[in-house]
């Protein structure tokens, strides 16, 4: 019998010192995703796999997916003590880390996962911000491969520095791995192509090739498939859709925060502040399941709240301000209320169901957005 078995892999920045003074280590985490709910979130079903202070995410992740893929290829053999046979297990991962190649949010196309956005002026524009709700073309690791090696090859053409830069600004892509011997090899051709002391210039033919015999020493040992991002390669998955989002950055510290942000403006130009913090006080949040809520803090500290006080924001705030800000603001919040509720559903009894459900909230928001 062969089972496969997926994991989840994990990978995240720690301190290495009890203290509190911070000491970065990049550590791997895998759990195994066929273990029920209440199980997976136990401490003892995640797994530590390595740990480095010096090694970057994506050099970690190549040696990941080099056991993945050597497990998958053999397989691996376990006894499974319910059948009472020998099994083979033959594993994939999902990777919930955001090592996708991408450049972040400041691109033009600022999703991991698909191809929306588009110039600033375009985004200013009515289409474009109207684009922005929409899905884009989806992203694939075949484009994403083809474009770090793009850039690469510009590393070697003069003005390297604005054409790289201008690619990664318009296509946000961006390879780690390949970062620093992108920058020596710009670096590189800028010194070459500077006027000497008697005014001549080497030819850009031989600057060209100067700097191909320094991208050979570079890349040595290796080639370049060794060199970029490896979960781009890795059989089984696509890498720009199978690193599922994070939701506490994207919900939490994404819309929730800054509606907080917005709805607090309104209520101190209006001089309620305190009453909104009077009402917090006011409230019975015992069947909430929520951490200390101390509207204090809240209300004090409103401009740097954390993830837990914006989940509890999220469940009580229309309560609060029903006749403190303009109607469409509170019907912001009641969508969000009820998108957080249903992102947070730790069991799905039925997938149809519970997608009709969550869609409508998300279609709401970004009509309101």
């Amino acid at each position: 019998m062969c089972y496969a078995v997926p994991f989840i892999v994990f990978i995240n920045d720690v301190s290495g010192n009890v203290s509190q003074q911070w000491n970065k280590h990049n550590v791997v985490y895998a759990s195994n995703a066929n273990l029920p709910r209440e199980m997976i979130e136990k401490e003892f079903s995640v797994k530590f796999v390595l740990s480095s202070p010096h090694a970057s995410p994506i050099e970690l992740a190549k040696a990941v997916c080099d056991s993945i893929n050597s497990a998958a290829q053999n397989g691996v053999e376990a006894w499974d003590c319910k059948y009472d046979e020998e099994v083979l297990l033959l594993p994939y991962g999902f990777f919930f880390a955001e090592e996708c190649s991408h450049n972040g949010l400041g691109c033009n196309l600022f999703c991991r996962t698909c191809k929306v956005g588009g110039t600033k002026a375009h985004k200013a524009s009515e289409e474009g911000f109207l684009e922005l709700f929409s899905e884009g073309p989806l992203r694939t690791p075949h484009e994403t491969d083809a474009e770090i090696r793009r850039q690469l090859s510009m590393s070697v053409l003069p003005g390297a520095q604005s054409k790289v830069d201008s690619a990664r600004q318009a296509t946000g892509v961006w390879d780690s791995g390949l970062h620093s011997i992108i920058h020596t090899l710009i670096e590189m051709g800028k010194q070459l192509r500077k006027a000497r002391p008697d005014n001549s210039q080497a030819s850009e033919d031989a600057i060209r090739k100067q700097l191909e015999t320094e991208l050979d020493r570079l890349l040595q040992p290796h080639s370049v498939d060794d060199w970029i991002n490896p979960l781009l390669g890795l059989a089984g998955v696509n890498i720009h859709m199978d690193t599922p989002t994070e939701i506490l950055h994207t919900v939490l510290l994404g819309v929730v925060k800054y509606f907080w942000g917005q709805t607090v403006h309104i209520i101190e130009k209006a001089k309620s502040l305190a009453l909104l913090e009077a009402r917090m006080e006011s409230l019975a949040v015992h069947g909430l399941n929520l951490p200390a809520f101390v509207p204090a803090y809240i209300c004090h500290y409103r401009g740097g709240l954390i993830g837990k006080h914006f989940k509890s924001l999220a469940q009580v705030m229309p309560f609060l301000i029903h006749d403190l800000v303009p109607q469409d603001v509170l019907d912001g919040w009641n969508v969000i209320g009820e998108l957080v509720v249903l992102l947070w559903h730790t069991s799905i009894e039925d997938r149809e169901v519970y997608l009709a459900c969550y869609y409508s909230p998300v279609k709401l928001l970004n009509l309101r957005g």
